[in-house]
């Protein structure tokens, strides 16, 4: 059984958002995002995989097609494939996501 400690995957970056993997795969991927206050991912789109964030920590402001929404901890707002989305952390606290995407881009 392939098993991880989602708190062993929680650490930051001053430079730009953190990406850190839990599991992937050729189907899909399923990540934690440790956004510092200030930090954001661009709003961008995939054209065939959809995206889910759960927020684990903190509150994002969350964008999907032309709706933005604070999400705090236990929220969770999914992306569907071709609609835009980005996040950004504008709270003065840390935020913490889990995402997972499927299909897994190419």
């Amino acid at each position: 059984m392939d098993s991880k400690d989602v708190k062993e995957h929680i650490f930051f970056s001053e430079e730009k958002m953190q990406k850190n993997a839990l599991f992937d795969s050729p189907h899909l991927f399923y990540d934690t995002y440790c956004l510092l206050p200030g930090q954001s991912q661009k709003v961008h789109a995939h054209e065939g995989s959809d995206k889910v964030y759960y927020v684990l920590e903190g509150t994002g402001r969350f964008t999907v097609s032309d709706e933005e929404q604070d999400l705090t901890q236990g929220h969770a707002v999914i992306a569907r494939a071709g609609e835009s989305h980005g996040v950004r952390n504008e709270s003065g606290e840390n935020l913490v996501l889990l995402v997972t995407m499927a299909p897994r881009p190419s």
